[in-house]
């Protein structure tokens, strides 16, 4: 058993009071309710009064993301507004009070807590109603859970279901007393449809307000040992037999969901209250530090159908897209793999907050309860594939408590590409300590190429690799930074480390920056907006080098996207692509000083009449944008020159003989391809009939496919081999047309343009 193994074991032993639901019954003497427009409602509850309350109530809604939704097939009832009800009675505050004390040791929560319950709608259930399985969102930072009050009524049917970690509790109310039920609110409930009669129930939202913290009993020795072992011990992975060095961290799962508002220490629920404060104190006792985060977990299930043989026909499965059931359809077999990301994560003492992105590995995550045990948010089902069996996978949200040793707190918080980290530098910088930030920094070196720090941490990266005066260790800690990320704020932070620095170890860093955008995707070209003032800026600053590195560095993705696309088919992708390429070409002419703009336009004259297809979306914008008197700046008064070149030469070139059938075209220079080109190439044969076996027709098919040639390719199923029938089509003609017909457009708008 490794270490944190029996860390677990430890922490699931651990004596842990409380569940995920409770019950309680009162009298209905400790209530008084009036309703508007109702008025007093007498208890327990008969069928003319809750009609005259559906009266006055409205279609209930439900949340699903960010939506508010209004589908009776998912939930079915009436609701009444919080304002619309009055709760009074002089002993129900009494009432009230001590059941919020009976659910608070109930549910686990600590002793010291103060639980509130704050009204949040009435719900009426008629005959044949219901509410699907859902989870309550926490709409409040200090929610923990819901307290249903049901009130007595003759009804059948209407059961509340709560089920959490595999367990499920079902509640009815009862028909002459008061019924009040507690429940965590990320566990998934449902209401049964009712059968005859009413259900009718008051909710509230379960506020937690933490007390001071309690002393904490438990193995602690243990669990202190076990921390230690981990921490000292060669990690070994699941898969692979070299040991490692020791871990970095460990990731403890907890049992329940958090939100980002409601991670804390103190409003931990059940089990996880207990565990956490346990494992928190051996940590700190262990010389370590423990924050609280939020984590994604991927699970990957060899599975078959529930009642499906898993051998019968070789586990062969129709629905192969993740619709043959729901996740409880399934019978789970072996673990295939497993993938666990932190997303979010509080300071040491529980504070605050800052999103990340951490992937962690198996031999760092331990957990008292398997992900299996838990109610997966999602899951999807794919069926046999013929390589591999039927899987299933599932995804789970969970919170977990993190531990590193104090020693190697800086790397380990700075690994998942952390705000924090980056402002410990600047504030060591900033007191003087440089030897210790140096040494912090550089303990990012192993694993900080790999993080993705949030763009927004750029500038305060670029002062401290300025502040560093380490060369090496700068250009490390801004490596992992994209150029997508600059903005004309940045360039005072450009212009500082350039100067320290030197051109030559800027043009590294930005090589580095652009080396994963060396063809930029559609997503990437915004940022180019703001390439001129950025570079205006830099120029401001005195930093001309670095205002000459990024247009050129934009400049290179551009003309790797064009030497690409514009000998690249089918023509309507093509055409999309080129188009898109005009936006960051825009921006970098802008931008770029005279030297590069030259050597743009003279790279643009040397590509084939395919860059027509970017270069005329260029002139289209910049006609918007600029009046053309002042073109000459941006360099744009060569490329409508050349383009009214390109498209006069179009339109001048003489007409296709109308029996000229011949198609220009090259193919890959196989045996294959010299026979199409013969046939292509002759002015005067429109047809091929041509023996082929499958993949001769298969490879001659995608050569015309992917070329857009003019052809109709059909197979003759007769004989062996089958007869692939060629046809060169009409479209040959047609499509000259076309494109001189444009050219003629295109050359009379540019010649108005001059004119005017």
């Amino acid at each position: 058993m490794t270490p944190r193994e029996r860390l677990a074991g430890l922490l699931g032993g651990a004596k842990t009071a409380g569940a995920f639901s409770a019950r309680l019954e009162a009298p209905v003497a400790g209530l008084g309710l009036e309703v508007a427009g109702v008025g007093p409602v007498s208890l327990p509850l008969r069928a003319p009064q809750v009609k005259r309350l559906i009266s006055v109530a409205r279609p209930a809604l439900f949340g699903r993301g960010e939506e508010t939704l209004s589908d009776t097939s998912v939930r079915d009832t009436w609701q009444i507004s919080p304002d619309q009800i009055s709760l009074a009675r002089p002993s129900w505050p009494s009432l009230l009070s001590g059941a919020l004390e009976y659910f608070r040791d109930a549910l686990g929560l600590p002793a010291a807590t103060r639980l509130r319950a704050e009204p949040h709608a009435m719900l009426a259930y008629g005959k044949g109603q219901f509410f699907l399985p859902h989870q309550d969102s926490e709409k409040d930072d200090a929610m923990v859970g819901t307290l249903v009050l049901s009130l007595p009524s003759a009804h059948t049917g209407g059961e509340l279901v709560v089920e959490h970690a595999g367990h499920e509790c079902a509640y009815r109310a009862s028909k002459t007393d008061l019924t009040l039920v507690a429940f965590y609110a990320d566990c998934r409930h449902e209401v049964t449809p009712v059968r005859s009669g009413y259900r009718v129930v008051l909710t509230f939202n379960l506020l937690a307000e933490p007390g001071p913290s309690a002393e904490v009993s438990g193995p602690l020795a243990e669990l202190t040992h076990s921390l230690g072992q981990h921490f000292g011990s060669p990690a070994k992975p699941r898969y692979g037999s070299p040991e490692l060095d020791p871990p970095t961290r460990l990731v403890y799962l907890l049992d329940h969901e958090y939100t980002q508002r409601g991670l804390s220490w103190e409003r931990l629920k059940g089990a996880d209250a207990g565990r956490a404060a346990l494992l928190r104190a051996a940590a700190g006792q262990a010389g370590c530090e423990s924050v609280l985060a939020l984590a994604e977990v991927k699970e990957t299930w060899e599975a078959h159908p529930a009642g499906d043989d898993p051998w019968g026909d070789y586990g062969y499965d129709e629905d192969e897209d993740g619709d043959a059931g729901e996740d409880g359809d399934y019978v789970l077999q072996e673990l295939v793999d497993d993938e666990i990301t932190l997303g979010w994560w509080t300071g040491p003492d529980g504070t605050g907050g800052e999103p990340i992105s951490l992937r962690v590995h198996d031999y760092e995550v331990c957990a008292s309860t398997a992900s299996a045990d838990l109610t997966p948010y999602d899951s999807q089902y794919e069926g046999y594939m013929g390589n591999y069996g039927n899987t299933l996978d599932r995804w789970y949200r969970r919170a977990a408590v993190v531990v590193w040793p104090r020693e190697r707190a800086f790397a380990a918080r700075g690994e998942a590409g952390s705000r924090w980290a980056i402002e410990e530098l600047r504030v060591g910088i900033a007191r003087g300590d440089l030897d210790r930030a140096r040494n912090q920094a550089q303990s990012l070196a192993p694993f900080w190429k790999r993080t993705r720090p949030q763009p927004e941490l750029l500038d305060c990266a670029l002062r401290v690799a300025a502040g560093l005066d380490a060369a090496e260790t700068a250009a490390m800690l801004l490596e992992p930074f994209r150029a997508g990320a600059l903005s004309p704020e940045h360039a005072g932070g450009l212009a500082a480390a350039a100067e320290r620095y030197g051109t030559g170890w800027m043009r590294r860093v930005v090589d580095a920056w652009f080396a994963s955008e060396h063809r930029l995707q559609p997503q990437q070209y915004q940022w180019t907006e703001q390439l001129p003032e950025l570079c205006a800026a830099l120029r401001a600053h005195r930093a001309p080098a670095v205002a000459q590195l990024l247009p050129a560095g934009v400049w290179a993705a551009v003309d790797s996207g064009l030497q690409l696309w514009t000998t690249t088919g089918p023509a309507e992708i093509r055409r999309a692509q080129l188009q898109q390429l005009a936006l960051p070409l825009r921006h970098v002419l802008a931008a770029a000083d005279e030297e590069l703009r030259d050597g743009i336009v003279a790279a643009l004259r040397e590509r084939g009449d395919t860059v027509l297809e970017c270069l005329m979306p260029l002139l289209h914008r910049a006609a918007e944008a600029l009046p053309t008197a002042e073109w000459g700046v941006a360099g744009l008064d060569a490329i409508a020159r050349d383009c009214a070149d390109r498209l006069r030469a179009v339109c001048e070139r003489p007409p296709r003989a109308a029996d000229d059938w011949s198609v220009a075209w090259a193919g890959c220079g196989c045996e294959l391809c010299g026979v199409l080109g013969a046939f292509l190439g002759s002015r005067s044969r429109r047809v091929l009939e041509w023996p082929l076996a499958k993949e001769g027709r298969r490879h001659v098919h995608t050569r015309i496919d992917s070329a857009e040639l003019p052809v109709r390719h059909q197979t003759r199923r007769q004989g062996r081999p089958y007869t692939l029938v060629l046809t060169k089509t009409q479209e040959l003609f047609t499509r000259e047309q076309t494109v001189r017909s444009q050219a003629a457009a295109d050359l009379a708008w540019l010649m108005s343009l001059r004119n005017g």
